[in-house]
């Protein structure tokens, strides 16, 4: 029997290293990989569906999983997760000092469906009162002018969202004309010291720490989508690359657990790894539904609040049926 050709697209991650150059293999399937940029990889996949398989913002996916009859599901495999309190960028001359000192106040993001920025308007409402009609949005390119929202939105009633074509976030936060952007990456004016630039939690470190304990969220920010049609056509590949990506990761955490064998040049990071074990568990980085079931509930009810998924779609049916079926020896 020949095995399946299948083509997916993702960022060099180091839990995704093995798979990709074949120490680890997806039973039955050969990879054509391309490695790319993040932002590449989102707007080919959402408007060409070029590869069979793709990282996905998980805004974006969240966005075309729950149309009528969509054409991708996910895998529960996470490419990247962050918290996000660190994201909070504003002008020392807007006097913002708190979370509930945003109400009234101008914030930009690069998308309306940027995943950080969702997480993060969530936490607004649900912890401090500021609603998403509280504030003026903007949505423009982070240090570039000319981003676009890739997916279709319907936002709520009463929300107010500006975009900007000529401007990037970086600019107008220096200039003054927002308040605040909140940004996965920090803005060219923080990274080169503009001196009325800061962050508003410089102790994002310990509210997210503090912030896992009292929730167990630990926001997803891309996973992996795959179109359907693969699937019709082969309903054991979703569990089978599962694994693949499963064992993969499990190698890289061996070793950044072992300092014999660890491929980063950081002093001290078993150390580290043993403490993030402390922290999370002994699996630092769980893929699966249950594992994750506090953050998926979570991200999947902001984004319908947010006008960006089209309902309120619980975790089972995002990804295919039966994929996290227990398999004990």
């Amino acid at each position: 029997m020949s095995r399946l050709k299948l083509s997916v697209a993702t960022t060099d991650y180091d839990h995704f290293r093995d798979f990709r150059l074949g120490s680890v293999r997806a039973e039955g399937i050969d990879t054509t990989w391309s490695m790319l940029g993040h932002h590449e990889i989102f707007a080919r996949f959402t408007f060409n569906r070029e590869w069979d398989a793709a990282e996905l913002s998980f805004a974006k996916f969240t966005a075309q999983v729950t149309r009528d009859n969509p054409d991708i599901i996910g895998l529960p495999v996470i490419c990247s997760r962050l918290f996000r309190f660190s994201s909070f960028y504003v002008n020392k001359k807007s006097k913002i000092k708190t979370a509930k000192d945003l109400k009234g106040r101008t914030i930009g993001s690069p998308e309306w469906a940027h995943t950080a920025a969702v997480y993060m308007r969530g936490w607004l409402g649900d912890e401090h009162g500021v609603s998403l009609k509280d504030v003026h949005w903007v949505q423009a390119g982070a240090n570039e002018a000319g981003r676009i929202e890739k997916v279709e939105l319907s936002l709520p009633e009463g929300v107010k969202l500006t975009r900007v074509a000529d401007k990037s976030l970086s600019e107008m936060l220096a200039s003054g004309e927002i308040d605040c952007a909140l940004i996965a990456r920090p803005p060219d004016c923080f990274r080169q010291g503009h001196p009325d630039i800061e962050r508003l939690f410089p102790d994002f470190w310990a509210m997210e720490e503090a912030y896992y304990q009292r929730t167990k969220v630990w926001p997803i920010m891309h996973m992996i989508a795959l179109q359907k049609r693969v699937l019709d056509e082969n309903p054991w590949v979703a569990r089978n690359l599962y694994n693949a990506f499963l064992a993969s990761k499990n190698r890289s955490i061996e070793r950044l657990m072992d300092p014999a064998v660890s491929r980063y040049p950081v002093a001290w990071l078993p150390t580290y790894m043993r403490k993030m074990a402390d922290q999370f568990g002994a699996d630092t980085f769980p893929y699966g539904i249950e594992e994750n079931r506090p953050t998926f509930e979570q991200f999947l009810r902001y984004t319908h609040e947010q006008g960006i998924a089209h309902r309120r779609a619980e975790p089972e049916e995002i990804f295919p049926k039966g994929i996290m079926t227990s398999v004990r020896v």
